[in-house]
């Protein structure tokens, strides 16, 4: 399988391509990857030194608004996994327009020139944030979107642009929504690895509103292996949500940081909460799981664990992504 991974050099995408490459996702069956990516400033390429070398990998610096550039990249690929966006819902609160033009109209271009070059797959990476907010009970994938936040309203937007390339072109499309990931290579701007990075330097951490908001919890490696079925074994026009099935309250999580990096409730800073946020978000995963045989296999411990460790000993990776965001 030659696949195209847009956004690839970003967290989600660049775990995808390396357990791709590595053969941990063992129903892809690859032959060669090309990450497309701008390189805005959550992506970089030291996420993808661990293949850099593999004959079967290539980047291309591109922007998926440039139809010209996909016109040029797309030919001759079997799949494309649309990772590319802007993610990070403070930013969208600040300043919406990217997170329309990337989300919305690059997923609309990439579609049409998949459409032009007859790329027989397309699996598009969402999020659960499009549902909105729940306040008990979880949410399967017939829910309506009912999103409250510019990036979460941009996603949306996207996952409707998709579905009607099915509807009217008969394009193979599938669309994930995933629970909130964690794991190495995580932007220091989102919450763990911010929470991680200030608290081994000493630094307080922000929490919003009275913490009690709460969040599902999922491994980027199971995310991937979940994305890695849907790829190969998902049905054409469906959605899938996927999710880790560890359920904390942002003060419980920041309580488990704490005692990870041997700090106590003095580095808890409240802060005003932030506009239009969500209180809650829980997704079933019945329908991946009896379909395609997925399950989340990381236990939240172990992974949390096992992230702490990665930032205490990678401070050459994320110091320069802080400091280039100004985190």
């Amino acid at each position: 399988m030659r696949l195209v991974v847009t956004g690839g050099a970003g967290f989600i995408g660049s775990n995808f391509v390396r357990m791709a490459l590595l053969g941990q996702l063992p129903t892809v069956p690859v032959t060669s990857v090309t990450v497309l990516d701008s390189l805005t400033y959550s992506g970089t390429l030291t996420n993808l030194e661990a293949i850099a070398d593999d004959p079967r990998y290539r980047f291309e610096h591109a922007d998926i608004r440039d139809t010209e550039a996909l016109n040029r990249i797309l030919p001759g690929h079997d799949a494309i996994v649309h990772f590319a966006a802007e993610s990070h819902v403070d930013r969208s609160v600040v300043d919406a327009s990217i997170f329309v033009e990337t989300n919305v109209l690059g997923t609309q271009r990439l579609l049409d020139a998949a459409l032009a070059h007859g790329i027989p797959r397309f699996v598009h990476i969402s999020t659960d944030e499009v549902y909105g907010s729940i306040d008990e009970g979880e949410w399967d994938e017939n829910e309506p979107l009912l999103p409250n936040s510019p990036y979460a309203a941009s996603k949306a937007s996207s996952d409707l642009i998709v579905r009607s390339y099915h509807r009217t072109h008969g394009m193979n499309v599938s669309i994930t929504r995933c629970s909130n990931n964690y794991g190495p290579h995580h932007f220091p701007e989102k919450v763990i690895p911010l929470f991680v990075t200030n608290l081994i330097d000493g630094k307080p951490v922000p929490l919003y509103g009275d913490g009690l908001n709460q969040r599902d919890w999922l491994h980027v490696d199971d995310h991937c292996r979940g994305i890695g079925l849907v790829l190969t074994d998902g049905k054409p026009g469906e959605i899938y949500n996927i999710g880790g099935g560890t359920e904390l309250t942002n003060r419980e999580l920041t309580t488990m940081l704490l005692e990870a990096t041997g700090r106590d409730e003095s580095f808890v800073t409240y802060v005003e909460d932030r506009k239009g946020h969500d209180r809650r978000y829980c997704v079933s995963i019945d329908k991946i799981s009896r379909e395609l045989g997925y399950a989340p296999q990381v236990p939240f411990s172990e992974g949390l664990a096992d992230v702490v460790q990665w930032y205490r000993d990678n401070r050459a990776w994320w110091e320069p992504l802080k400091d280039r965001a100004a985190l």
